[in-house]
């Protein structure tokens, strides 16, 4: 049998696991907090942002800084209906309402005018998601915002390395969450970032983020108010030191193997892949593949003949409002109709061109013969 092709898996060296295991032995006491505020300020710094906060996960980050923003019962929050659950889960956790709207048929993102004919009275937020590392019309969306007062969040799980007319991503929004779970550009195995410009916006979600407890108090286990527990660890942290020592060359690694599959696939008619619009970088965390629909490729075949060539590959996500918990939005027809005829691509950092190229070959012959 073929060796093995994963869709994803991190890229770990030395340094990794040597922060690690100090921080496994001696990130205790007057040092359990040290590698989380070094990677706190390595992270801000990396992106030019004010303030940064560690958390579990991506999940956890958007579930504070939606708290911080008063989000809650009788709101509605708008976002793609082409999602991962993370993005909706925290706004139904608080008690609002996910408002799915379609995404625009080249970069798979928020459509900005689908977001404004949403835009009702009881709109709270807008959650701007660049999906697989592909980056939403901010300036756009931002507008939109602005014209109806409303925030524009940032969910950057997928788009580190990205980049936005000289922004990075996850710089533009009210605030901005990040992943590192372990498919991620950058991994700590579990984690995410809080991230935003604004102090006061920041101060609440740190005492939310606390349990409660305010920096300011002086009592000790005196919460202020009732937070949550989405605190990184430090050994977690440790990693993500490593990691952003590295973050350049982990961002360009995958760039590079999102090139090398346009390349092999540019002007193949009926194929696109992640776009890269005039003013941007992709940051290339997942290269994706579209077939049009006069080509007859189903996401179900495009499966099977990866499998056969024993290569892992992910689906498109699924349209949220096409599973059971919500009401399904049949007229978002791109988020309904791309999943069925696309696939993720294998990405991971230590690829080989022999392993690019088995991939490729599945690809092509997918397509109907002249």
């Amino acid at each position: 049998m073929k060796s093995r092709i994963y869709y994803t898996k991190p890229s770990i060296t030395e340094l990794e696991v040597r922060y690690a295991t100090d921080a496994a032995a001696n990130g205790w006491g007057d040092r359990c907090y040290e590698y989380i505020g070094r990677f706190e300020h390595a992270f801000k710094a990396h992106l030019g942002a004010e303030y940064a906060i560690a958390t579990s996960s991506c999940t956890g980050a958007l579930h504070l800084g939606m708290a911080a923003l008063g989000i809650g019962p009788g709101d509605e929050v708008i976002l793609a209906d082409t999602n991962w659950i993370a993005t909706a889960s925290p706004i139904v956790h608080l008690g609002a309402t996910p408002v799915f709207v379609d995404i625009l048929p080249d970069t798979w993102c928020l459509n900005p005018a689908k977001v404004e004919a949403a835009i009702t009275p009881r709109t709270k937020a807008i959650v701007a998601v660049h999906l697989y590392g592909n980056l939403c019309d901010m300036d756009a969306l931002l507008a939109i915002g602005q014209r109806h007062g409303i925030p524009v969040i940032e969910d950057a799980a997928e788009a580190i390395g990205s980049v936005y007319h000289g922004k990075r991503a996850g710089t533009m929004g009210a605030f901005a969450s990040f992943s590192f779970h372990g498919s991620k550009t950058m991994t700590t195995g579990e984690g995410g970032m809080f991230v935003t410009q604004d102090i006061d916006l920041y101060e609440r979600v740190l005492t939310l983020s606390n349990h409660g407890r305010a920096r300011g108090q002086t009592k000790q286990f005196w919460p202020d108010m009732v937070g949550y527990k989405y605190k990184l660890s430090n050994i977690q942290a440790a990693i993500g030191c490593a990691q952003m020592e590295r973050i350049d060359v982990l961002i360009q690694r995958k760039r590079e193997i999102l090139a090398a599959y346009r390349e092999a696939l540019a002007g193949i008619d009926g194929i696109s892949m992640n776009p890269e619009h005039p003013g941007t970088v992709n940051g290339a965390w997942m290269p994706t593949v579209v077939f049009n629909e006069r080509t007859g490729i189903t996401r179900e075949k495009l499966q099977a003949a990866l499998t056969a060539e024993n290569v892992d590959a992910r689906v498109f996500f699924w349209p949220l409002s096409g599973m059971e918990m919500f009401a399904p939005v049949r007229d978002n027809v791109h988020a309904w109709s791309i999943p069925g005829r696309a696939i993720n691509l294998p990405s991971y950092h230590d690829m080989h061109d022999d392993e690019l190229k088995r991939v490729i070959h599945v690809l092509v012959n997918c397509l109907p013969k002249a």
